[in-house]
């Protein structure tokens, strides 16, 4: 059963979310009566590739990597998911597989959401399936802009770039992310993403530690990463 406390916690969510708030409230009561909060552990598997997507995932604390594997076993992260974040989001309304795995990189908070009730809500209600397509479409859009900086700028460049992209406006961030995840999304290796870090943090474009990066000089980051 969710608790109070969850059930205050999810209906923000819903009421403040793009997509979301376009529910109706006995739409939104529904999903939250529908829907389930699961704790995930470092490391542990939340998605598999190829199979049934039953539940449209919600990140409320944490971190996971999205993720694909070569036939080689290499792995390529496609997207790291924060808090607010959802993903899952094309199975659910295409109706096919999973695309790709999902692992916790963090103790990972998450709502599970069922994959035919949002199927219902979208031919329901016209204003929700404008929003969805809205941000499938930014979707898209994020997938073209990741291929243009894995093609066009050099490893300095994508990492200050997702830098600005994970800070969020704010000065100081969190590494709830390790050095190998932050390589695999960005295409290049752990020790290179050292190497790059260090070199910022003599420009004075950044502090860093294991536990947190403090951008110092926001326009020197953005004149880096080309922005």
């Amino acid at each position: 059963m969710i608790s109070t406390n969850q059930t205050f916690v999810i209906q923000k969510l819903l009421q403040n979310h793009r997509c979301y708030g376009c529910l109706t409230k006995a739409e939104q009561k529904r999903l939250l009566q529908q829907s389930r909060k699961l704790i995930f552990q470092p490391e542990e598997t939340i998605l598999t590739e190829g199979k049934e997507a039953e539940f449209l995932w919600w990140v409320e604390s944490g971190n996971a990597k999205i993720f694909k594997i070569s036939a080689e076993g290499n792995e390529k992260i496609l997207h790291l998911a924060g808090a607010g974040e959802s993903f899952n989001d094309i199975p659910v309304f295409d109706e096919g597989p999973n695309p790709a795995h999902v692992v916790a990189l963090t103790t990972t908070e998450m709502w599970a959401m069922p994959a035919p009730l949002l199927r219902t809500f979208m031919l329901e209600n016209p204003r929700f399936s404008q929003a969805i397509i809205h941000a499938l479409a930014q979707r898209v859009r994020y997938f073209a802009n990741q291929i243009e900086n894995l093609t066009l700028y050099g490893v300095t460049a994508r990492l200050s770039r997702f830098l600005l992209q994970q800070a969020e406006g704010n000065e100081v961030l969190e590494m709830g992310i390790t050095r190998k995840a932050i390589a695999a999304y960005l295409a290049t290796t752990p020790e290179t993403v050292s190497r790059t870090l260090r070199t910022l943090q003599d420009i004075g474009a950044i502090q860093f530690d294991r536990h947190q990066i403090v951008i110092i000089n926001t326009e020197l980051l953005q004149s880096i990463a080309m922005l």
